[in-house]
């Protein structure tokens, strides 16, 4: 049986306090809105609608993916008149799930028990239920005396008997196309909020003497929405567990877990060691036995193997293998380390690359340069690379050396096997195997302090 999917994505999300659409606030590195549209095409449902409101122009941005049709909801008038929106969209003879765009953890298994249970019972409409401990905000699941689906009644609009009832209305279903396109047709905004309900579209198919059904979800924590920072942070907590998991099972090591935030693309290598505090932001990949301290934060990034990196930032760069960095190193965009460099304390990278074998050891600016392989950097070299205006490349080639408190102008040379002297200011290109100073001679004036 074909089925379709339309994926509620309107709403501002006024609680969450944020001009940013609710859908596109990110759980460990990923838009709500992102997870919902992967967990139903790992359902095998290529056919899917998003209807987008509030900001709908960054919305469709963040889809990138040509496939899915988009419909814009002009005026928030409530999840049935979304829906309607899409109405072109619904196949008479085929299914359509309907999800929320801020209920990122309803999976690909979740969704697919649903459909299967319309499916196989022949139903034109299902409810996807949970039990809460604490149901508020969700519309209540009413059933009669004899425990049969009866209607979904709203939070804003419940009784207060009604609001003591514990199973809700996950915001799932699953309907037959022309069952719910009937059903949307005859909506009526006959409510405190005056708003069209798609829980009304339940109601009406039941009074009709339509096939309706209801599936209740036993872990209800994958059902739970996003409508403000709490839940927000709650969620993300819930996926971050479920992230680190994934990965110490597959041979990385974390000291503490709770504290370790891993984004969801990240990509992990087996015999990995991570100390508290570390955060891998998304678009980075991390080579096998790599350990990475407390305090690194490392964000769409390439790691090689047996890397050491401590307490460190490094950020949209590609790092070899047996490399050593930190502590408090910044690897700024487009650093490019090869195999055993080291990058001690306190050395700032930005759009360089290192040959292998080189270093760096402490108290340095590298901008915008090439260097070479076996190349020493002392303590304190400035590549002095921007004249207010422009900025410059510096090249320094293979085997050099160059002394503390260097300072290195571009746009500059240093050719092959030359050493640079301490304190030297270098405003023009070193020559092969030579040696450049650059500074004033000392002048040493005897008895200066007594006659002065």
């Amino acid at each position: 049986m074909h089925t379709h999917a339309i994926i509620l994505a309107a709403g501002k999300g006024t609680r969450m306090k944020s001009e940013k659409p609710k859908v596109l606030h990110e759980i460990c590195g990923k838009s709500m809105l992102s997870y919902v549209i992967d967990n139903v095409k790992d359902a095998g449902i290529e056919r899917i609608a998003v209807i987008t409101g509030y900001k709908s122009d960054e919305v469709i941005k963040s889809v990138e993916d040509s496939t899915i049709n988009t419909f814009i909801q002009s005026e928030q008038l409530g999840t049935g008149h979304a829906v309607m929106q899409a109405a072109e969209f619904i196949d008479d003879n085929s299914y359509v799930i309907i999800l929320c765009g801020d209920a990122p953890l309803v999976g690909a298994d979740t969704i697919n028990k649903l459909c299967s249970y319309t499916y196989d019972n022949k139903k034109e409409a299902v409810v996807l239920s949970a039990r809460l401990d604490n149901p508020y905000g969700y519309g209540r699941i009413v059933r009669n005396s004899k425990n049969e689906f009866e209607r979904i009644v709203e939070q804003k609009d419940a009784t207060e008997e009604e609001k003591r009832i514990t199973e809700i209305n996950s915001g799932v279903y699953c309907f037959l196309g022309k069952a719910l396109k009937l059903a949307l047709n005859n909506l009526t905004n006959n409510n405190k909020q005056n708003e069209y309900y798609l829980t009304d579209t339940i109601e009406y198919l039941l009074s009709g003497g339509y096939n309706i059904g209801v599936i209740e979800e036993d872990n209800c924590d994958i059902i739970k929405a996003v409508n403000d920072r709490c839940q927000l942070a709650e969620l993300d907590k819930f996926m971050r567990k479920k992230i680190n998991e994934k990965w110490m099972l597959s041979g990385v090591s974390m000291l503490d877990p709770d504290t370790t935030y891993i984004a969801n693309d990240a990509v992990f290598e087996e015999d990995i060691t991570l100390y508290p505090g570390v955060i891998i932001e998304k678009g980075s990949r991390i080579g096998k036995g790599c350990v990475i301290t407390s305090g690194s934060i490392i964000k769409n990034s390439e790691i090689g193997k047996n890397c050491y990196i401590q307490n460190s930032v490094i950020t949209d760069s590609v790092v070899g293998n047996n490399v050593k960095i930190g502590p408090y190193a910044h690897l700024r965009p487009k650093s490019r380390l090869s195999d055993n460099v080291k990058i001690g304390n306190f050395v700032e990278i930005k759009n360089s690359s290192f040959g292998e074998n080189s270093k760096s050891s402490h108290l340095t600016y590298i901008g915008d340069a090439e260097i070479g392989e076996n190349v020493n950097l002392g303590c304190g070299v400035v590549f002095v690379n921007y004249d207010g205006k422009n900025k410059y490349l510096t090249i320094v080639e293979d085997d050099c050396f160059v002394g503390c408190n260097v300072n290195l102008v571009a746009p500059v040379r240093v050719k092959k096997g030359a050493y640079i002297a301490a304190g030297s200011t270098i405003t023009d290109d070193v020559e092969e195997y030579s040696l450049a100073i650059a500074r004033s001679r000392q002048v040493n004036k005897e008895n200066w302090v007594k006659n002065k």
